[in-house]
């Protein structure tokens, strides 16, 4: 095992975050939290994590959360229901963050970015993504950039659920082909570039093991599901005018960021890289990475027995209900 490490895990409460917390302690290394509200965050700490109270825009509280780190691993990103624009909460929290690092002499950071950030500057995040790449490899940090695209618990949301409720599957009618990636492989790679100093002052991709088009991902949770998908094919203007809409409104400018990034997974571009090269120097094994349709099948899998259960139990409860 690698030498353990104190750990300082931002974005932790999230779900990529979360996932890379809970290896961090699984490898031996003591991990540190710095979180908005420990009150939410009490999960954390029932895994062995330790929590600071922090907030990327307030100084004071990053150089208290740092002190004694040995290596920070930054998975935050602002989230969809904050009112403030991704720029004032990731971009001015990414500065505060890095200049902590230097001052407070914490030099190893492994930092979770999107692929082809450089390729999408006009959508806010990925801009952020890209100008937080190049923040990082101009200064004097140990840094390993992870490029990922997109993760496996989406799908849930955008296909899976819809589809097994019978209700509209919404997407775009140009998308592009993703290689979706499960969020506790990602960690596994995020936990994994601490005990490899060949990975330092480089960046990698962190994709899935294949990409996948809307209408295979539609078949497939047809396939698990027994049910048939009704797909209603959105055009990228309509996206544009629905982005400009509520970019007039200050509470909704979060989700106009949010629906510029529609830009991305609905150019038509393909979303894969090859990632031979990473798991070599990561020291991963390629066949213990999840497949969409595994993922898939477990998750209808889980959900149709539990449903099976519930309609087992209300059978159960007419059934003492009944006169004889």
């Amino acid at each position: 095992m690698n030498k353990p490490m104190q750990v300082l895990v931002i974005g932790g409460t999230g779900t990529l975050g979360r996932q890379i917390a809970k290896q961090a302690i699984d490898a031996g290394h003591e991990v540190r939290c710095m979180v908005r509200n420990p009150r939410k965050a009490s999960f954390l700490q029932e895994w062995g994590c330790e929590l600071t109270r922090g907030d990327l825009l307030e100084p004071d509280g990053l150089d208290y959360s740092l002190e004694g780190v040995d290596a920070l691993i930054d998975a935050a990103t602002s989230r969809p229901d904050d009112p403030r624009s991704v720029y004032e909460t990731d971009w001015d929290g990414k500065l505060n963050l890095y200049r902590a690092c230097e001052r407070k002499g914490v030099k190893r950071v492994v930092f979770l970015s999107l692929l082809a950030a450089e390729k999408h500057r006009d959508v806010p995040l990925m801009d952020i993504k890209f100008c937080t790449e190049r923040l990082i490899e101009q200064s004097s940090l140990d840094y390993t950039i992870l490029q990922g695209v997109a993760y496996m618990q989406g799908l849930i949301g955008q296909f899976a659920i819809p589809i097994l409720d019978s209700q509209t599957v919404w997407v775009s009618a140009t998308p592009s082909q993703i290689a979706y990636m499960n969020t506790q492989d990602v960690a596994r790679f995020a936990v994994a570039a601490l005990g490899s100093s060949q990975t330092i002052r480089k960046s990698f991709p962190v994709v899935g093991p294949k990409a996948w088009t809307v209408n295979d991902l539609v078949k497939l949770c047809e396939k698990y599901s027994g049910k048939s998908a009704k797909v209603i094919r959105v055009s990228p203007f309509l996206m544009a005018v629905t982005q400009a809409l509520v970019s007039f409104f200050e509470p909704t400018v979060n989700v106009a960021d949010r629906l510029a990034f529609a830009e991305v997974s609905g150019s038509g571009v393909k979303l894969d890289s090859p990632m031979d090269e990473t798991y070599k120097l990561f020291g991963l094994d390629p066949s213990e990475t999840t497949s969409v349709e595994n993922y898939i099948r477990e998750y209808y899998d889980m959900i149709l027995k539990r449903l099976r259960e519930m309609e087992a139990d209300l059978d159960k409860d007419a059934k003492k209900k009944l006169p004889f």
